[in-house]
């Protein structure tokens, strides 16, 4: 099967970082677009001006979406080192099974790939992980992968 659009996402981990240069992989052997997708809630007023307080000049670092763009940029990296060569960065705020799929329904996607990340943790079985979620949700193919030795 042959895909034009890949979307990928990411919330800056390393353990996500392995799903981008999964997806990076196969947009880049494929010509697919790869759409790098970074879901975030923003900080409370009050957590932000703590924080912006013991930052400083880096308080920025933690205003609306910077740390999702930060994600983001980093991503960018990784894939490009896999081989993707159109890529696409969007950074939304939201849940992230909300995010992603709209995302992949809003650019088209044909491919949505998300790191296994919480489907074998006890979190993940009690409160839904983000993999399972997207898997029952997106109206196009899933590939999950595996991003964590144990699977969790």
């Amino acid at each position: 099967m042959a895909y034009s659009t890949v979307l990928v996402g990411t919330d800056g981990s390393s353990s996500s970082f392995k799903a981008v240069s999964a997806a990076a992989s196969l947009a880049g052997a494929t010509g697919a677009r790869l759409v790098l997708a970074c879901a975030y809630v923003p900080m409370r007023e009050s957590e932000r001006a703590a924080a912006a307080d013991r930052l400083g000049d880096l308080a920025y670092k933690v205003s609306g979406s910077t740390p999702a763009d930060d994600a983001l940029r980093v991503a960018r990296e990784h894939a490009v080192a896999a081989g993707a060569t159109d890529v696409v960065l969007a950074a939304e705020q939201g849940d992230a099974v909300d995010v992603l799929v709209s995302l992949a329904e809003r650019h088209r996607a044909d491919l949505l790939v998300v790191g296994n990340r919480g489907l074998n943790s006890l979190a993940g079985r009690l409160l839904g992980s983000v993999p399972s979620n997207v898997s029952h949700r997106a109206g196009c193919d899933v590939l999950i992968v595996r991003t964590t030795p144990d699977g969790r």
